[in-house]
């Protein structure tokens, strides 16, 4: 992956025109992938397989709540089509849900969830204080320099 790690990456801010906001979900690959992540501030990837029956599960949840947040990019990566991708993230298991704003990675785990968790989840990812998580990683970060 050219260049993308799981620590702040602080570029631009670029915000999608409207007529290119998504309005469905899309599929990620390694080529696509750090394009979607840096062009957007608010981007939810799903970890999925053709063969999981969670993942076939989960799928309309995804899409039931991905119609509700038309600002936020909702992503797919097939982990059979991506291995390298998948490999990246250390995904194990699947599917596995990963939320990123401003590029960072704010959460990351396995299993489906019920819609109301994952809504839930979608509130309190929306209502996180960027400049408290970036400081607090930089925090972190000077305790292990």
């Amino acid at each position: 992956m050219k260049g993308l790690d799981n620590s702040v990456r602080l570029r631009g801010q670029y915000q999608l025109p409207r007529e290119a906001q998504p309005v469905a979900v899309v599929e990620l690959s390694k080529e696509t992938f750090e394009d979607t992540i840096v062009g957007s501030p608010f981007v939810v990837v799903d970890f999925w397989a053709p063969w999981c029956g969670p993942c076939r599960s989960f799928a309309p949840v995804y899409d039931r709540v991905s119609n509700d947040h038309p600002d936020v990019v909702f992503a797919k990566v097939n982990t059979e089509d991506e291995q390298e991708l998948a490999a990246h993230f250390h995904i194990r298991s699947i599917p596995t849900l990963m939320i990123f704003r401003d590029q960072i990675i704010i959460y990351q785990q396995a299993g489906a969830l019920p819609e109301g968790a994952f809504r839930d989840l979608m509130a309190k990812a929306g209502e996180l204080d960027m400049d408290e998580v970036r400081r607090q990683i930089e925090t972190e970060h000077q305790g292990t320099a």
